[in-house]
This record gives structure tokens, sequence and C-alpha cells, in this order.
């Protein structure tokens, strides 16, 4: 078995000045560029029309763009703003061949909902939707985050999932296996931005880290936080379950760059040198 999955998460968080997420010019992955001198003022940054994370590392102003699952290998570009002027910075995404994952469930419904559920997913979609437009204009220092939770990596980010055998959309967080009530920590500071109860999701916490970089948490059995709260790497978002669509209790982690979701394990120094 690839030991990606095998991985005990019992190593310690780590730490750097200035970090970023590790590269990965793939769908799914992080890419980071240079975009000029932190002596002029921080500019914007778009990619595909959305807004993109920009910080200081070192001396240069560096963007941080998440890419889609969806996007198609080959030339892309980011556009610049500033007071001074507008330019392009290209870059070139290369095809990543994530594995397939063959799940039965039990409860059908999750597969196929009915009426009533697929009018409980509409009406649910708004609140995830706001959470996960969230931009906060504030000074992002790092992006280096700690394991929300001890357990197993059960599951990795972009798997082709097929539910009872019907294709469904791309695994798009880190799943960590672990007992019901497992304490799961926030990986970074941030702002709890939503807490809920969703059909797919179960119990569910956002976080905003700023600029864009949001987390999720999802399949909670209890959830420790209100949104509005400060939280610190370390303070109790709650406690994993199986609640929402699953197979036995977990933790389903994403994490979202311009309204994209990438793989968390480039966020982990630990986890990143796994991530290919």
């Amino acid at each position: 078995m690839h030991k990606y999955l095998t991985l005990l998460l019992l190593l310690p968080s780590l730490s750097f000045a200035n970090a970023v997420p590790k590269q990965l010019y793939a769908p799914g992955g992080v890419v980071s560029i240079a975009l000029g001198s932190v002596t002029k003022p921080a500019p914007e940054v778009y990619f595909q029309e959305q807004r993109v994370l920009v910080l200081a590392k070192g001396k240069q102003w560096v963007a941080v763009v998440g890419i889609p699952l969806s996007i198609q290998p080959g030339a892309h570009s980011i556009q610049l703003k500033s007071a001074e002027s507008s330019q392009t910075f290209d870059f070139r995404i290369f095809a990543k061949d994530y594995p397939a994952q063959y799940i039965t469930l039990k409860n059908k419904r999750m597969v196929n909902p009915n009426p009533d559920d697929t009018q409980r997913i509409s009406n649910e979609r708004p609140a995830i939707n706001k959470a996960l437009n969230t931009w906060t204009q504030q000074v992002v220092e790092e992006i280096s985050f700690a394991l929300p939770v001890i357990g197993r990596l059960s599951s990795p980010f972009g798997l082709k999932r097929f539910f009872n055998n019907q294709p469904k959309n791309p695994h798009s967080g880190l799943d960590i296996a672990a007992p019901t009530g497992t304490t799961i920590s926030a990986p970074a500071s941030g702002l709890v931005i939503n807490t809920g109860s969703y059909y797919y999701n179960g119990n569910s916490v956002f976080i905003d880290h700023g600029q864009g970089l949001i987390s999720g948490y999802f399949h909670l059995s209890k959830i420790s936080v209100k949104a509005g709260q400060l939280v610190e790497q370390g303070t109790k978002l709650g406690e994993v379950g199986e609640t929402g669509r699953v197979t036995g209790p977990h933790l389903h982690w994403n994490v979202y760059l311009n309204k994209t979701k990438v793989d968390p394990a480039l966020f982990v120094p630990e986890l990143a040198v796994e991530a290919k």
C-alpha cells in the first residue's frame, strides 16, 4: 500500500517564517509566483477572474494561486493590477492522473437523493457558498498548517470517485480516519465563518484564514465553536464523527484558495513531501 495512505499522523507541527504551500503545477495544486519588490504596494492579482492571495516572502510579493481540479493542462496566466500598470504572469499546468476509488454506501439516498433531499441540498447551498466566497483583506504572513487531527490518512485528495459504481465529483479534500470523539483542532489561526449541519458534509465548520484562504471540516460528531469566534492554532473545533455521506468515522478536511479546492497535504510541511 502506498505510504501516503498508511502514514500515522503522529508528527509534531512545524512552522516556517514566510512559509508557502508546496508547489504542484497540476490540477488541484498550488502555484507560487513572484511578482516584484515589496518596496512597492502589494498588487491585486486575479486568476480566472477570482482574487488571489498575495503575501511577502523575503523581498518579493508572491501570489499563491489555487489550481482547480477541472483545469486543462497547458499555458495559463494570472493578471496583476497595481496603481502603476496591469500585466500578466504566465505559467504552465501539467496533467496529473489521480487514482479511482470505488465506495459502497448502504444509504442509497446519499447516492441518489430523493426530491426532499434535493430541496434540502439546494436550500443549504447559499450558506456554504457565502462561506466559500469570503474575502478578508488582511496580511497573511505565512501559510503553514498543523494537522487538524491525529489519525490515518484514509483517502488522499483528488481521487476519481464512484459511489455504488456511479461516477461522482472527485474527492475534494483529505480524509483522516480516527475514532468518533477524537479532537479536531484548528491547523492555524483564523475566524470561524460558518458552522452547520449539511446533507452531504454533515456537521461542518468553516474557517477564514485571510485573503480567500478558507478551510473546512466535515462529518463531525460535535461542533465546539461558533460563527464569529476567533481561533488560534490548536483551538478545539469539534470531534470526529460520521455525519453526512460517510462509510465510517473520519475528518474530511478541505482547503480553498481563490474559491478553488486544493490538496490540503501541500499546506502541512510533514505531509508535503508525500504530495506529488
